[in-house]
């Protein structure tokens, strides 16, 4: 069965979201695929995912048909994704599909949500970049040239951006404004590592190469899918093109809070997902052997048994023996693989200098907590002692990583 006969949808793909090195044959699950043909023209698949959007679909296809054509013609495929529409959106798409040779259409009946839409989309494209836009024009479908450009110079994922230059939004109310920003700026503190790449995370504007997601099992909460692409595939390059976000002329808008709720269990379902419990483990014993480091030396400096020394001055000498302590063990073996990229004692130096100042700002923090446990809450000092130097730790392994042992993703 041809993919482009008028009278078929695309099969629905069934089992994990993961994307296949090629495309999926009809009637297959993920685990069979189809070898690539050398006849196979396709470089690149947009997916347009739609529910009721009868209104613009026919304006969008066209749209992107004429700016393609004129670019890489014969060469991409359009793919509209279509949750079982009321309006009958799948209807009017495959209606079209004998004008427009490069459009598929599958219609989804048992699944729903526009992140799922997409992947399902992206595992039946034969293209080896791959893309979505939505259909409601909002995005503006002249800056997909743009993006393409950015592919074709070499980057792995290129992403249409309102925080660029050339960038914005065109009616947004202050509401709506804040809701982006502090999405954004919650994300950046939840997902530093992912969203500190991008000046856009929410966009669901962007192509991105088949190679960097290729085998990785996709899990997205919701219907921003940009943020699973970049923290569980392989993207080193990426590029950014501004675009000035549009009102919707036709149909309803389906921003709801119950999708800035979905944003935020996202992030964290990432975050679980991606934190390296193997080099935290190691962090927190390197922590243990720094504590008893600390609790030796004060004992000989203050005690009057011993050199008798005041013990502010022998809680200073104590704790800043620990602290190279812990650096020495943490940058060769915590961080010893990041250490390795890193060398020459200049580099070791810059990092126990920033290792001492996250240290000290764990030490502050470790006693507001401290004292907001017990004096606020009325927790039993020692519950609030252990309660505060738990959530220090986390710090300062969080810190450290993204600070002292940081190697940057730009080469």
């Amino acid at each position: 069965m041809s993919f482009s006969q008028p009278d078929f949808f695309l099969p629905v793909p069934s089992g994990s979201l993961q994307i296949s090195p090629v495309a999926l044959a009809p009637e297959a699950t993920i685990d069979a695929a189809v070898e690539p043909s050398p006849h196979n023209p396709i470089r690149f698949s947009l997916v347009i995912p739609t529910y009721n959007e009868g209104k613009n679909v026919q304006k969008i296809v066209q749209q992107l048909t004429q700016l393609l054509d004129s670019r890489i013609p014969g060469a991409y495929e359009l793919i509209v994704v279509d949750d079982n529409s009321p309006d009958g959106t799948w209807k009017l798409a495959q209606a079209m599909m004998p004008e427009y040779p490069q459009l598929r259409v599958m219609r989804r009946v048992e699944e729903r949500g526009l992140s799922t839409a997409v992947i399902r989309g992206w595992q039946a494209a034969q293209g080896e970049v791959l893309g979505v836009i939505d259909a409601d024009l909002q995005h503006p479908p002249e800056v997909l040239l743009q993006l393409w450009n950015e592919i074709e110079r070499g980057a792995d994922l290129a992403v249409a951006s309102r925080h660029v230059e050339g960038g914005g939004v065109s009616e947004w109310s202050i509401i709506r404004r804040f809701l982006s920003r502090g999405a954004q700026t919650l994300g950046l503190i939840i997902l530093p590592e992912v969203i500190g790449r991008i000046s856009d995370p929410m966009s669901g504007y962007f192509l991105v190469r088949r190679s960097c997601i290729v085998g990785r099992t996709l899990s997205p909460v919701g219907y921003k899918i940009l943020i699973e692409v970049i923290g569980r595939g392989q993207v080193r390059w990426i590029a950014e093109a501004g675009y000035v976000f549009q009102e919707r002329l036709e149909g309803e808008s389906k921003v709801t809070w119950k999708q800035y709720i979905e944003y935020l269990q996202h992030l964290i379902k990432l975050r679980l997902s991606l934190w390296p419990i193997a080099r935290l483990f190691r962090f927190g014993a390197v922590g243990l052997t720094g504590v008893f480091v600390d609790m030796i030396l004060l004992y000989l400096l203050s005690d009057p048994s011993t050199l008798g020394l005041p013990l502010t001055r022998s809680k200073i000498i104590a704790s800043e023996v620990a602290i190279l302590n812990n650096f020495l063990w943490n940058d060769m073996w915590t961080f010893g693989d990041i250490a390795r990229r890193q060398p020459g004692k200049r580099q070791r130096l810059k990092r126990f200098l920033k290792f001492n100042i996250v240290c000290l700002g764990g030490l502050i923090l470790n006693v507001l907590l401290l004292n907001v446990f017990f004096n606020i809450f009325g927790i039993n000092r020692y519950v609030a002692n252990l309660l505060a130097i738990a959530i220090v730790t986390l710090w300062n392994f969080w810190v450290n990583l993204k600070l002292s042992w940081r190697v940057t993703d730009v080469e």
